[in-house]
């Protein structure tokens, strides 16, 4: 059971989870997205004292923070006892072009020169994470969710913010890719 769980599936297997999920979210009344979590912990942590925006109920959530747990859980479990320890696999021209970049090949599940703790340590690199994650919090929030909220849960359930707010995601992965990245390294 071990070998057939730990090789590598096939992209509709996922596919059918998902769209699996989203059904019985829809059929409960639940919409999906992880950056809701950090609301959520903020809440439970005592933030509805101080900032009105956590002031809810945060146990309406405990779903959602369980399905994070879940996926912390699931991510480790498959590193520690069905990963082979290979890395990750990507194209030659993927290679190519981070190599044109002054970045290798990933020897793990991420480049070295971006995410290893010699780089956070460089000036340049905590930068590039802090700045990189201050973004990404803001962006989800100004957009009312993060990716996955919006393209997995707000396209199943037809919102047009989701569409407008996915056709922005797209537009700054190929700016970041084709302008900002290549300038900054």
């Amino acid at each position: 059971m071990i070998e057939f769980i730990s090789q590598p599936w096939t992209w509709w297997v996922s596919g059918i989870i998902i769209a699996s999920t989203m059904f019985l979210l829809l059929y409960f009344g639940q919409s999906f997205g992880f950056s809701s979590n950090l609301r959520t912990i903020c809440s439970a942590a005592g933030g509805g004292k101080f900032v009105k925006f956590f002031d809810f109920n945060w146990r309406s959530q405990l779903w959602n923070l369980v399905f994070l747990v879940g996926a912390i859980l699931g991510g480790f479990i498959a590193k520690q006892f069905l990963s082979d320890g290979a890395p990750v696999a990507i194209s030659e021209n993927t290679i190519s072009d981070l190599a044109k970049l002054g970045i290798s090949a990933p020897t793990s599940a991420q480049p070295n020169e971006l995410f290893s703790m010699e780089a956070l340590f460089s000036l340049k690199g905590f930068l590039i994470l802090a700045l990189g994650g201050l973004m990404v919090g803001f962006g989800s929030r100004y957009a009312g969710g993060c990716t996955s909220g919006h393209a997995i849960s707000g396209l199943s359930d037809l919102q047009l913010p989701s569409l407008i707010a996915v056709i922005g995601f797209f537009i700054g992965g190929l700016l970041m890719t084709f302008v900002l990245f290549p300038l900054i390294f």
